[in-house]
């Protein structure tokens, strides 16, 4: 997991979104579910690429990404540099991320980037 600081990083995520999906969660210090997803997010076993943004620390990116995407999401999955599915606070499971990323890479018949634990 990397985590991204910079308007360069973040021009280089959504840039390699083009070409890779990728998976980035915006976590937040001070909110209990945002830890909770940090655990979940961690666990997520997957050949994608993983970024983290700590909100606190890293505002200006926290917010020009949400004006980009315009939306604000805890989880983003990207693609060809827009976010394709979201998820927010409890709902960020491993399970459901798998399930998610499953079913996406199934309709595209593409191998599945995901290592079954």
């Amino acid at each position: 997991m990397q985590r991204i600081k910079t308007n360069e990083q973040w021009r280089e995520v959504l840039q390699q979104s083009k070409h890779n999906p990728c998976l980035m969660l915006k976590f937040s210090m001070t909110c209990i579910s945002s830890i909770s997803a940090l655990k979940e997010f961690k666990a997520l076993e997957t050949n994608l690429p993983k970024y983290l943004v700590i909100v606190q620390k890293d505002r200006d990116i926290s917010n020009i990404i949400e004006k980009e995407l315009k939306e604000s999401p805890q989880l983003l999955i990207l693609k060809d540099g827009k976010g394709i599915w979201q998820a927010t606070h409890y709902k960020i499971k491993k399970a459901l991320c798998l399930k998610q990323l499953v079913c996406m890479f199934s309709e595209q018949e593409k191998k599945i980037p995901i290592h079954n634990t």
